[in-house]
C-alpha cells in the first residue's frame, strides 16, 4: 500500500490459496512482521484476511477499510486489448475473462481478486495493471510465429511477453540513476528469478522479449523448459504416452533447473550443491547462464548496440555468481564486468561494470507493487466521468 505513491505503509504476501496451511505475511513499514497460517479456501476469504491485517489494532496501518480509496491489481495477460493500465469496469472484466484462455493459470485468479474486492468494498474504484502491456509495442515481425496465419486470426496465437511491469520499471529507474533519458538509450533488462525473461528496449519501448504466447518460452527457469525444439515434446509425448495435460506439466512443472539438476528449482540450493561437486547442479547453472548470454547477444544485434544492461528479480538482484557467469568473456560486446564489486552486491542498486566499459551493467531492485500503486493513483486522479 502506498501513500502519495512515495511512502510504503506495508507490504504483504498471501500464499497457497485453496490449499491447506495457507500463509498470510504482513509487513508494516517500521513494525514487526506478522504471519498467519490458516486455511484460505478462496480469494474472497483471502481478501477479507488482507483487510483484517491492514486494519488490525496492533499490526494495521489504516483505521478501517473506508480509508482505501482505490485498489490496483496485477493481471498477467491483457491480450491485444490493453496497451496500458485501465480503470476496471464491466467491459474490462469481460475482456480479462476472455483472455483467460491465454493465461489459464493466472487470469482467472486475477479476476477473482477483482470480484472479491468488489464485494467487500463496493464502489471503490479498481485498476488493472497488465504484465503484457509494456510489450504491446513489439513489431509484428517480432511477435508473430511462423505458423499458418489463420491461427493468429482465429486464436490470436502470437508472442505476448510477460514481466512487463518489472522490465519497464527497472529500465526507467536505471536510466534515472545514471541521469539519462531511457528514450535515448538502448537497454536490455534481465528479470531473473524462478520465472525469468529478457527484454530489448529501444526509445523507451519494448521491441522484443523472451517469453512468448505463454510464460514458458525463452530462458530456462525454475521448473519451466524455456525455448525447446517442439519436436522433442512430440517425441516424448509418444514415448511416455502423455496427453496435453501431461505435456503441460512436463514443460511447466517438471523441467527447468529442477529437471536438469534433479535436485531443486532454487538457485541457492544449486549453487551450494555445485560448490560441493554436484555435476548436475553445475550443469544446470551453466545452461542457465549460457541461455541468458545468448539472448543478450541476440538482442544486442536487434538493438544494433547496447548502452545499458540491467539485472533484476530474485536471482538478478542477489546471485552474484550467476551475474558473473553471464557477463564474463563479453568484452567484445562492450561489457567490461567488475567482478570485485559484483561479489559484494545483493539486493541494491549499483553499477557492476568498470569505468571504461562501453556498456553500463547495473543491478536494479524492482518494485512491481509500486508501479501498480502509482498507475492506480494516476488513473484514479485523472479519470473523468
Amino acid at each position: 500500500m502506498s501513500k502519495g505513491c512515495c511512502e510504503t505503509l506495508a507490504k504483504g504476501l498471501m500464499e497457497r490459496i485453496g490449499l491447506n496451511d495457507s500463509v498470510l505475511t504482513h509487513k508494516p513499514t517500521g513494525g514487526e512482521p506478522y504471519k498467519l497460517i490458516s486455511d484460505i479456501p478462496d480469494h474472497s476469504t483471502g481478501i477479507n484476511m488482507v483487510m483484517a491485517a491492514l486494519t488490525d489494532s496492533k499490526h494495521g496501518v489504516i483505521k478501517n477499510i473506508n480509508d482505501i480509496n482505490a485498489v490496483g491489481h496485477r493481471v498477467v495477460n491483457g491480450g491485444e486489448n490493453f496497451k496500458e493500465s485501465v480503470l476496471v469496469d464491466n467491459d474490462v472484466k469481460r475482456d480479462i475473462e476472455l483472455c483467460s484462455e491465454l493465461a489459464p493459470l493466472h487470469n482467472p485468479a486475477n479476476l477473482k481478486g477483482i470480484l472479491s474486492v468488489e464485494k467487500l468494498i463496493p464502489g471503490v474504484p479498481q485498476v488493472a495493471v497488465f504484465d503484457t502491456s509494456f510489450h504491446q509495442t513489439m513489431p509484428d515481425y517480432a511477435y508473430m510465429y511462423a505458423l499458418p496465419y489463420e491461427y493468429y486470426e482465429k486464436y490470436k496465437i502470437r508472442k505476448y511477453g510477460y514481466h512487463g511491469t518489472s522490465h519497464k520499471f527497472v529500465a526507467l529507474k536505471a536510466a534515472k540513476i545514471l541521469g539519462k533519458d531511457a528514450k535515448e538509450l538502448k537497454i536490455i533488462t534481465c528479470h531473473l528469478g524462478n520465472g525469468a525473461s529478457i527484454t530489448a528496449i529501444k526509445n523507451g519501448q519494448s521491441i522484443d522479449t523472451s517469453m512468448g504466447f505463454t510464460p514458458v518460452d525463452g530462458l530456462i527457469m525454475g521448473t519451466r523448459t524455456g525455448e525447446i525444439d517442439p519436436g522433442v515434446l512430440i517425441y516424448i509425448a509418444d514415448k511416455e504416452h502423455l496427453n496435453v495435460t501431461g505435456v503441460n506439466n512436463l514443460i511447466n512443472k517438471k523441467s527447468g533447473m529442477a529437471g536438469i539438476s534433479q535436485l531443486s528449482s532454487d538457485m541457492r540450493d544449486l549453487e551450494t550443491a555445485a560448490a560441493e561437486g554436484n555435476d548436475k547442479a553445475s550443469l544446470a547453472l551453466k545452461m542457465y547462464a549460457y541461455r541468458v548470454k545468448k539472448f543478450i547477444g541476440s538482442y544486442i544485434a536487434v538493438l544494433n548496440g547496447l548502452d545499458l544492461l540491467v539485472f533484476t528479480g530474485g536471482v538478478g538482484e542477489n546471485d552474484f555468481n550467476m551475474r558473473k557467469m553471464i557477463c564474463e568473456n563479453m568484452e567484445n560486446m562492450g561489457i567490461v564486468f567488475d567482478a570485485e564489486i559484483n561479489n559484494q552486491v545483493r539486493g541494491k542498486d549499483i553499477i557492476l561494470s568498470k569505468p571504461g566499459s562501453k556498456v553500463t551493467v547495473m543491478c536494479i531492485t524492482t518494485d512491481e507493487e509500486f508501479v501498480i500503486a502509482s498507475d492506480t493513483r494516476y488513473i484514479i486522479e485523472h479519470h473523468t466521468v
